[in-house]
């Protein structure tokens, strides 16, 4: 083949009038594969946009989404390394560069398509999964899973082609025959080097399986409540309610205690704290707070409680318990059950509201107090003795 392609490039040459180098034809070759591989990358591209235009399909569009640009890079190379795999042993020895070039380009593409393609299939597996409602508690262990594992295959690909990488340069080979050789003294570095990274790549795969976390899920954490909105395999990202992002490592949530609202059920009881006067009718607040929680479409009908939890010299402390789906559900019903109650103490009862009092007495005046009951003669005589 090579001898047939030599002697068509001599025609050619011929005609124009041109003296051909020995080594045109190899690059001639190496340019007609590159050109071949946008060709055909380009073909498939206009497929299947045509495919999506007249019929939705989503692994295509997902592909198309995420493959595209990688793809475009990948196929050009890998007909540029099958281009330098048709040359002769003599064009190769001439020009190890195109040689190498052809490896390093095919894979560091493959690198990046892997990596796509990683990214498209956790895409398909997790599509179907909705992880914001906290009561899809399976799905969003699924998601976490898969997220996990997708990051970790994706640091063993980059880990080994790095290590291809190496191998292709005779240096780097002289080098890995070398640390081979001291493999004690490295191990032994590398153990005390690599202790975090070791230790928050075990957390991270210990949360994966037990699911302490998972992506969504409601928790308090150095006092802050949010959500997980990210599991890398070093930190986890903590959406706080106020839209901060708190970012701890992932052995926090292996050695310290912290609390998960929705580790295995989503709903919540939330409390109502009102402090009032002792003159309040608690039963018209129990009424009342019943006919609010009813009426309110984010109380689930599971916990209602109207109780006196305590009292002060001056007030008494009544707290109302009432149950939500989740966690923003139940602050909201709370919310609106306390100012619907303050606004009826206000209006019905405003007695119930907290008071001071401050009794005044006037000079040269008997102040009313207290009576003592008539006490009957043998009690007397007893008071006596």
């Amino acid at each position: 083949m090579q001898q047939q392609l030599d002697s068509w490039i001599r025609a050619l040459v011929r005609w124009f009038g041109y003296v051909p180098n020995r080594d045109l034809s190899g690059w001639i070759l190496l340019i007609i594969s590159i050109i071949a591989g946008v060709g055909i990358t380009f073909l498939l591209v206009q497929i299947t946009r045509f495919i999506l235009r007249h019929r939705y399909e989503p692994v295509l569009s997902l592909l198309r989404t995420y493959l595209r640009v990688a793809f475009y890079f990948w196929l050009p190379s890998l007909f540029f390394l099958m281009g330098t795999n048709l040359q002769s042993d003599r064009f190769i020895r001439r020009h190890p560069v195109a040689d190498k070039s052809a490896e390093i380009l095919f894979l560091l593409t493959s690198i990046w398509l892997a990596l796509r393609l990683l990214k498209v299939g956790e895409l398909l597996l997790v599509r179907s999964y909705d992880i914001s409602s906290d009561a899809n508690l399976s799905g969003r262990k699924f998601v976490t899973q898969v997220q996990f594992f997708r990051r970790i295959l994706s640091t063993l690909i980059v880990l080994i082609g790095f290590s291809l990488l190496l191998l292709s340069f005779q240096g780097s080979r002289k080098v890995g025959v070398s640390v081979l050789t001291s493999a004690g003294i490295v191990s032994v570095l590398v153990g005390f080097a690599a202790q975090k990274s070791l230790g928050n790549l075990l957390a991270g795969i210990q949360i994966a399986f037990s699911q302490q976390i998972r992506l969504d899920d409601a928790v308090v954490v150095e006092n802050e409540w949010g959500r997980i909105e990210e599991i890398n395999l070093t930190n986890v990202v903590v959406r706080l309610w106020d839209r901060r992002r708190l970012i701890l490592p992932i052995t926090y949530f292996v050695e310290t205690p912290f609390q998960n609202w929705t580790r295995s059920d989503a709903t919540i009881t939330g409390a109502i704290m009102l402090y009032l006067d002792y003159n309040t009718p608690i039963e018209a607040i129990r009424e009342k707070a019943k006919a609010l929680a009813e009426a309110d479409p984010l109380w689930n009908q599971q916990v209602f409680v109207v109780q006196v939890t305590d009292t002060t010299p001056t007030s008494i402390a009544v707290r109302i318990l009432v149950s939500a789906n989740d966690a923003p559900s139940a602050f909201d019903l709370r919310c609106h059950i306390r100012e619907a109650i303050i606004a009826f103490l206000r209006d019905e009862h405003p007695e119930s509201l907290p008071q001071s009092r401050v009794i005044l007495h006037e000079s040269g005046r008997n102040v009313p107090g207290p009576t003592i009951a008539a006490q009957p003669p043998e009690n007397n005589q007893n008071l006596n003795t």
